[in-house]
């Protein structure tokens, strides 16, 4: 009898890697299969739709028109909702910010979900320019997640954790 319980706990230690392996070959399939599809129905929906240039978010077109002339006009962040702020709190942005929980931040963030160096603002030519530093948790324009520099505009919204900022043009 006891040389038959470490063949029986072999087999049921085997049986679970199957089941395992089985488990992730089929989520593979599902989620190889939904891509495909996705792409698919997209291409079939609007076959003649120009490419998104780099620069565009959610609610602006890219740049290509030349940007509005913003960083010239005291641009400015207020504080929607932010642990710590004030909401209607204004800092102006004139050179390099940082947003963050780390001291080195030109504007410190009392965020948990918050980097020590999360995002930064900046002016580059006319037009003021929001970056995400390789923060863990990302940053958020308008609500879509920030991979790349993008411009802001007058009423855009900046999202860190559950600090939110507008962005005006004084």
């Amino acid at each position: 009898m006891t040389t038959l319980a470490p063949v029986s706990v072999a087999l049921k230690f085997g049986f679970l890697a199957v089941l395992y392996l089985f488990v992730l070959w089929v989520a593979r399939s599902a989620r190889r299969d939904l891509r495909s599809g996705h792409v698919a129905a997209m291409a079939e929906r609007a076959p003649e739709a120009p490419p998104i240039p780099a620069d565009a978010t959610g609610l602006y077109s890219a740049t290509s028109v030349g940007p509005p002339d913003v960083a010239h006009r005291s641009p400015q962040l207020v504080v929607e909702r932010a642990p710590g702020h004030e909401p209607g709190m204004i800092y102006d942005v004139d050179g390099d910010l940082v947003l963050g929980r780390g001291d080195r931040a030109e504007i410190r963030l009392e965020d948990p979900f918050a980097s020590s160096r999360h995002a930064r603002i900046f002016a580059q030519g006319n037009a003021v320019v929001i970056e995400d530093l390789g923060s863990t948790n990302g940053t958020y324009l308008n609500e879509e997640v920030l991979e790349s520099p993008r411009p802001l505009h007058p009423g855009d919204r900046i999202r860190i954790g559950d600090s939110e900022f507008s962005f005006e043009v004084g």
